[in-house]
Formats: structure tokens, sequence, C-alpha cells
């Protein structure tokens, strides 16, 4: 996929629309004026004199000039035709209605020739789809829409880019307060991509933040684009990334593979770029509604209250599964929050503050006020609204203004959270919205929002990272070197390796133990999983010792290495590297040895990588502990072990298009000051 090298501006924000076809177009037409567009609109059709109104040409030729954008809703071999006239005639871009192309290679055998004659048809010329509904944006009343939405007419707002038109459609039709400034569709991606999309809305100085629903990366270089202009406009991204259910892996002689796993990559990938990530679509449009009002959150610490235990136990349950931290109050916010709520209301985080103030918006306003003055990055309060065909919501309202009063009194970012989504009405979030107050539709969805808002933020607060890696993969056959060959590469870069000999028979074995000094460990080369396979022999002391291990080897072993026996570590750690399709060599760390897959304790990181980056991720491990001194044990030297790990992705980087897999597992942590040493080691290259 290329990005189309002249603009999108004339495209998604059009002074001038032509439309080819017949209903759909009339479609077009008709939302572009329900929607007030101030612009030209151009019908074009063989036959008909007029549609609404609206004189028709007969061709792009006719037309009076270039238009910016065109809805082409014809059949697809018409489709190609006029792609190519309103190319050559200088046109700003175009939205492909039509569907039998890539997506249906496998049912027309001439899909993805068609596609292909599209995208030369096209040229320089900006063109979305083919099979997709085009995009709306409401901002200026443009919409190359063919169909029905529930949209309105916004100011400023977010924009939420899809490859699917019928989720777009769904999105449309949302009633959670959130305004949208875009709706866009990718369809096939055949020439612009999701990410190019992006790109160009972004530079809209109306929209805030841009949501995206990914099914497959259209382009790292784009998304890498996207989010360093992001970072520099402080306009967040945050992903809906679907294929957490892949089963798919690749074929390998390592344990690399199987701890990576495309969707973790995936997430490794978008955390690397600082665009947040959610799971759900309830979650994208909750976290947009955040970031559209408040921007990225400077932490991940926050306070709730409600006047019901039952809630605020769900939601100090719920932030279990979150990276929240529901912090502990200051002193300094007891005693007020004591002297609003009273003597029998316990003070903590989440705080149920009963009912004594319910209906009271001085007292509410007081306790929300001391709750708020606590540095928390988002504060919320849970709010259920009752159904406003069948009872009154005066008192619900009293508490939704003692929360915007308490919020421009101390300048904090402050949401209502009803528990149950269809618990909060549309004008309600409406309102809440412009007082510059969250209206969240579930606990779950507004944790989502403030774990998002904090990753974003957290991220931002770093340099951006460098470059991802760009070297495409060689050819040739992929080798497997010995144990004693990736230990040589890797020493030679810069990882501690124990100190060692090969050997071709028992006998030399032997003699290359007492040369080294006992203890020694023995292994087999040419044997992959070296321990299933009765390949490592450990603490050999004596040259009888060795003898007897090489021979009782000698079945499945093509040579010998033996090699110092490492002194007792605080921790094993495995640091692995694949070749994912889509982000290039990544990089492996976890707990190592026999715990490979027993913990699942491992963190992915893309490349290259800093020092600071790889702290961070063996920050994160379960094992983490372990080099902390656990128990009264010894601390681990994880200086040296930030060295190693640095070392071997250095040497990824240095030999990205050869590289297929490298397994170092186990590295042995030494106590502090003692370093890391590889002992064992992997590498499966190209020739």
């Amino acid at each position: 996929m290329t990005t189309p090298p002249r603009s999108l501006d004339r495209l998604i924000r059009p002074r001038s629309i032509a439309v080819f076809g017949g209903k759909e177009a009339r479609r077009v037409i008709e939302q572009c004026d329900r929607m007030g567009f101030a612009g030209k609109i151009w019908p074009v059709h063989p036959r008909e004199e007029e549609i609404l109104g609206r004189r028709c040409y007969r061709s792009v030729a006719d037309l009076p000039e270039a238009p910016d954008a065109s809805f082409v809703g014809v059949n697809r071999a018409l489709t190609i035709e006029i792609i190519r006239d309103l190319a050559a005639r200088g046109a700003g871009g175009a939205v492909c209605y039509a569907s039998g192309f890539r997506e249906a290679a496998s049912e027309l055998a001439d899909g993805n020739d068609l596609q292909e004659a599209l995208v030369t048809a096209a040229g320089d010329m900006p063109i979305v789809g083919p099979n997709c509904y085009g995009f709306i944006n409401m901002l200026d009343g443009a919409l190359l829409w063919p169909d029905q939405h529930g949209m309105l007419r916004v100011e400023s707002g977010v924009a939420i880019l899809t490859q699917s038109s019928n989720i777009a459609c769904n999105i449309s039709m949302q009633k959670r307060g959130l305004p949208l400034a875009y709706v866009m569709t990718a369809g096939n991606q055949a020439q612009t991509g999701l990410s190019d999309i992006a790109c160009a809305v972004i530079e809209d100085p109306r929209v805030t933040a841009v949501g995206l629903h990914i099914e497959g990366f259209d382009s790292v270089a784009a998304l890498e684009r996207l989010a360093a202009r992001a970072r520099e406009l402080r306009k967040p991204v945050v992903t809906l990334k679907v294929g957490k259910s892949e089963a798919a892996r690749l074929a390998t002689v390592s344990h690399t593979a199987s701890l990576a796993g495309n969707d973790r990559v995936s997430s490794a990938l978008l955390a690397r770029l600082g665009i947040g990530r959610v799971d759900t679509l309830p979650e994208l449009l909750e976290t947009l509604k955040l970031l559209h009002l408040h921007g990225p959150l400077a932490s991940a610490d926050i306070s709730s209250m409600s006047c019901s235990g039952g809630e605020a136990s769900l939601m100090a349950d719920a932030g279990v599964r979150r990276e929240v931290n529901f912090r502990a109050l200051k002193d300094e916010q007891r005693q007020p929050l004591r002297e609003s709520l009273g003597d029998m209301v316990t003070i903590a985080n989440p705080l149920d503050y009963h009912t004594f103030v319910w209906g009271n918006r001085e007292r509410q306003t007081a306790a929300f006020t001391a709750m708020m003055r606590g540095g928390y990055a988002l504060n919320l309060i849970v709010l259920d609204f009752p159904r406003l065909d069948r009872c009154h919501a005066e008192d619900w309202v009293t508490t939704c203004d003692a929360v915007i009063d308490s919020a421009k009194a101390t300048g904090a970012v402050a949401g209502i959270v009803a528990s149950l989504g269809e618990n909060m009405p549309e004008e309600t979030a409406l309102s809440l919205m412009a007082a510059g107050v969250v209206p969240f539709f579930g606990i779950d969805e507004a944790l989502a929002a403030a774990e998002t808002a904090a990753a974003i933020g957290a991220a931002w607060a770093h340099p951006a990272p460098p470059p991802l890696i760009k070297a495409a993969a060689a050819g040739g056959d992929a080798i497997t070197l010995t144990e004693a060959e990736a230990k040589a590469e890797l020493f030679a870069a810069g990882v501690a390796v124990p100190k060692g000999e090969t050997a071709g028979t028992p006998k030399e074995a032997a003699d290359a133990a007492e040369i080294l000094g006992f203890p020694v460990v023995l292994k087999g080369l040419g044997v992959a999983h070296k321990t299933e396979a009765g390949a490592v022999r450990l603490n050999l002391t004596n040259r009888e010792e060795v003898l007897a291990a090489a021979e009782a080897m000698a079945s499945v072993a093509s040579g010998y290495l033996v090699e110092r026996m490492i002194a007792k570590p605080v921790a094993e750690l495995i640091v692995g590297a694949m070749r994912d399709p889509v982000a290039g060599p990544v990089l492996t760390i976890g707990a190592g040895g026999i715990l490979v897959e027993l913990l699942d304790d491992s963190a992915i990181l893309t490349l290259p990588a800093t020092e600071a980056m790889i702290e961070a991720a063996i920050d994160g491990l379960k094992v983490r502990k372990l080099l902390d001194g656990y128990r009264g044990a010894p601390k681990g030297d994880v200086a040296a072990l930030i060295k190693t790990v640095a070392a071997a992705a250095s040497y990824v980087v240095a030999n990205a298009p050869k590289i297929e897999e490298l397994d170092i597992n186990p590295i042995m942590v030494l106590p502090d000051g003692h370093g890391a040493v590889a002992a064992d080691a992997l590498i499966r290259r190209r020739k």
C-alpha cells in the first residue's frame, strides 16, 4: 500500500462534490442538504436531467470544474473508468462505493486485478475504498455517505475511522453525548489506508482526538507518522484493534514465538507509539469522551464517590482489573470530608457518602470539592439516573450541579458514572459534556477510559521513541547456528557467556573440562531442546563424570560444548527475538529456564529499544520480585541484566534482515555486582 502523494484536504473538507450513480448518489445529496452543506453539488447521470432540483451532467468532462470530492456509486467496472477521468481532470479525490474487488477475490476471479486497475486509474488522486460507504464530516456538513446516520452538526469533536461501514453506521447512532466531528470508513484500503486518513483529519484544528477501529494495520510507517503528529499536536489517538482470538502461530524451534503472539506484538507496537488501546466499542467511545474534554491524564490515580456501599464495592472490584490506582486520601482531605458528610461515613477511597447529603447541593459540593482537592487525575461520582418517562430526577440534577460546581472550583477533571449505561439519559450526557464533566456509561468503561488516558499521558511524558526498524527480510533458507556459534556471535555483541570449549568426541570433551577446571556443564550440540533430549548435564566434577555423560548423549549430539559451571543465580530470564510480519523484529523478555510457559511472565519490546524501555519492561515482570531480593535472598544484578538485554537487542537490530529467531534461555542473573550470563542460546537466520 502506498501513501497518496496528494493531500487529502480537498477530499475530506470539500467545497464542491460530484456524485455518480442512482439511489446511493441521491442519498448523498439528501444527506448533504439535510446537514446544510454550503458548497456546490453536481450530480452526474447518463439519462436523468436533474436530481433533487440540481442539473445533471453527463460525464466528468461536462462538470463546471474539477470537483474537490466525488462519490462514485456505480458498478465496479464503471467505477474504474470514472476514477480515471476524475484523476485526469485534477479532482481532489473520490469515495469508491462498489464492492467486488479484492475483498471478493475468493468468489470473483478478477477481484484482485480490478483492484489493481482501480489504483492505477487513480494515479496520485486519493481514493477511499473500494467497498466502503465513505465519510461524514459534521464540521462542514459534507457527507459522502449513502445511508442514514444519527449525527448532528458540531463545532468541534472527535474523528472515528473504521474499515467497516456497518460499524461506522452503528457509531453514528450513539446516544452517549460524544461529539462526532468525522466518521470515516476505509473499506479495502486499496490506495489510502486508515492511518493515512487519520493523518489528514488530525490536522483539522476542530478535531480533538482520533479513534481507530483496526482490523489489520495498513501501514506501520503511516501509523508512526500519525503517532508522532498526535504527540506534536497534543491530540491523542486510541484504537480498538481486533484480533485477540487469532490462533495462528509461527512454527518455531524456540519458546519466543509462543510467548509473543501477534496480538501481543500489536499491543507493544501501539504502546511504543503512545497510542491507546481498548477492547470494545463502548470503551472506545467512553475513552474518546474523556480525551475530547481533557486529553491524556497526568497519572492513573483516581477517586470515586457514591451514595451506596454496593456501588463503591463495584468500583473497587472493577479497579482490580485495570491499571488504575484508588490512591489513599491525603490527611488534609479527611477533616473537610468529615465536616460535610458527618461522623457515620467511613472516609476512604472509593468513598460511600451514604444519603445524608442527598439533595443538598451545598453539602454535596463541599464533599466533592474536598475529594477533588486530593490531586487525583480523575474524580468519579457514581450516579444512575431514574427513568425520565416514569420518574422525576430533581435530586439527581442537584448532584450533577454539585459535581459541576466542584470541578469548576478546583479545576479538577471530573466524571459522573452510570453503573448501567442505559441509566444515563442522552440529554443529561450532553449537558454534562457542555459543562466539562465526562458522562461515563458503565463502570468498566469509565475505568478503561481512565487507564487508557493515563497510559497515553505516561507515554507522552517520555521522549518519543526512535523509528522502528524498516529492514526487509533477507532471502535464502534459514539455518540454525550451533550453541557455540550463537554464543560466539552474542559475546562479540557484548553478551556475557560462560568460558567454554567445543569437542568432537567424549575424550576431547573430558580433556577440555580438565583445561577449563571443574565443575563444568556438558551440552550436546545440534539439539534444539537439550533438557528434554537429555543432552545437558550440570555440575560435573571430574573427568570420569564428563566421559560418562558424553558417551550417554552421543546418540543425539553431533558434538559437545563444555563450559564452566555458572554460580547459583538470583533469577533466570529469557530474552528472545522473532520477526513479526507487521512490526518486524521484536524482543521478548520474561521469566526463563523451566518457568517460561509455567509463569506466563513476559513483556514484548518493538525495536530498537532504549535501556529505559528495557528497564521499564523488566520492572513490569513478576520475576522482578526475585531480582529485588525476595524474602531475604540476595538482590540480582539488574544493571548487568539491562546491559545484556540491550546488547542482545543491538545484535538483532544490526542483523535485522537476516534474523528469524533468537533465544537466550536462560540468562542467569547473578547477585548484585556479579553480572548476568547467557547460559544457553539459539539463533536462526537467513544464509
